[in-house]
């Protein structure tokens, strides 16, 4: 946490939180970490492969926050210009600490079914993040930037630093993963000729 010179606020007034944290106030920053920790928590949980990464990513997070706090706008939401500065910190991350070469697979090396949305939607929210975990990162990143996070593909090509090209193929193949995963995970979602039915509509 930063510290400044302390100036009067009131927790129950979002704008004073705002403005003492941009005059570097640290009790001020201690109340709007604790408001919006869980929130903040859960995208850097989403974006990681354990709790100690989520973790060193919240923290930078946030530190960005207060450093950069001052160039919010009370127009706009602040948890959406949170949301923006934690899921560049959680990217950031993944560029600096994983080589692209090891997550990169040939193409013809995902599973390609048909995409169901009804059996998908039997499945609760937890447990589809559970299941998207376990999906390469280069694929779930894209999948969780568009999807959860509602960055659209020119967006995410842009702070992936990718073309639009390989974003889409990314979230293709996300999906196709992630049906994949549900069949091996929840079989009695599926009916017994799905898979005559996958194959033949991914004849087209």
């Amino acid at each position: 946490m930063l510290f400044g010179r302390k100036i009067s606020f009131d927790e129950n007034d979002f704008g004073s939180v705002v403005s003492a944290c941009v005059a570097r106030n640290s009790q001020a920053q201690r109340a709007l970490y604790k408001q919006f920790f869980g929130y903040s928590k859960s995208i850097c949980l989403r974006y990681t492969s354990s709790a100690e990464e989520a973790e060193e990513v919240l923290n930078e997070g946030f530190l960005k926050v207060f450093n950069n706090i001052e160039r919010y706008d009370p127009g706009h939401p602040f948890k959406a210009w949170l949301r923006t500065i934690m899921v560049n910190t959680a990217i950031s991350y993944y560029r600096k600490h994983k080589k692209h070469n090891e997550d990169m697979v040939s193409l013809e090396d995902a599973p390609y079914p048909r995409f169901d949305e009804d059996i998908v939607s039997q499945i609760t929210a937890d447990e589809i993040l559970k299941l998207i975990n376990e999906i390469k990162p280069v694929y779930k990143n894209v999948f969780l930037m568009y999807v959860v996070d509602g960055y659209n593909h020119r967006e995410i090509a842009e702070m992936l630093e990718i073309n639009e090209a390989t974003v889409r193929s990314h979230y293709v193949r996300a999906r196709a993963r992630l049906q994949h995963l549900i069949k091996k995970y929840y079989p009695h979602l599926f009916p017994s000729d799905w898979a005559v039915k996958s194959f033949k509509g991914n004849e087209n």
